[in-house]
């Protein structure tokens, strides 16, 4: 637990970053729904694979500039001279095989219909309240749902979607709460 200025106390992960304060308090186990939004999620929580997640947060707004607003239909239609563009630009992780990773999810998210990939994502979310966490070390990194859901995933073709990235998946989008007793977040 950590307590901010603001006399609030959060998940420790928060720490003292306004940046991640804000997350946590706005967006992180709050339930978000639609496919743009989900393909979003789902290509930043790729993106951060290996690096830290403030890192994504700080670089997400050129993100969203250059993969134009994480448009499914439009991303799609990206080609080689825009890997090329992507992997020239600083503001976002320039990581080939990411980047084509995302083009790719797009292009399966585009051939989707409209709610699918919500729908799909949204079917993993585990029913039922379990007993919230005491500390961070009882925060999982997978589980049996985040398993589930990376394997139905990459059945369809989607890349980057393995079980800890998916697991990151669900709580960002609040398919499950992991904030811990004591987190003024914490219902």
């Amino acid at each position: 637990m950590t307590i901010a200025a603001d006399d609030r106390t959060r998940c420790a992960w928060a720490g003292d970053d306004p940046e991640y304060r804000r997350y946590h308090d706005e967006e992180w186990g709050v339930a978000l729904h639609g496919d743009r939004a989900l393909y979003e999620k789902m290509t930043l929580e790729g993106f951060q694979a290996g690096l830290s997640w403030i890192t994504i947060l700080r670089k997400r707004p050129r993100f969203r500039e250059v993969f134009a607003g994480f448009d499914p239909s439009v991303v799609a239609r990206f080609d080689e001279g825009d890997v090329d563009r992507l992997m020239a630009d600083a503001g976002i992780i320039r990581n080939r095989a990411k980047i084509e990773a995302a083009i790719g999810n797009a292009r399966l998210v585009d051939a989707m219909a409209d709610g699918e990939l919500d729908a799909l994502m949204w079917s993993f979310a585990p029913r039922g309240r379990r007993a919230r966490p005491q500390s961070m070390t009882e925060i999982p990194a997978t589980t049996l749902e985040s398993v589930a859901m990376s394997k139905a995933l990459r059945a369809r073709g989607f890349r980057f979607v393995g079980p800890t990235t998916m697991y990151a998946l669900m709580q960002s989008t609040g398919m499950v709460d992991d904030h811990i007793v004591g987190c003024w977040r914490a219902n």
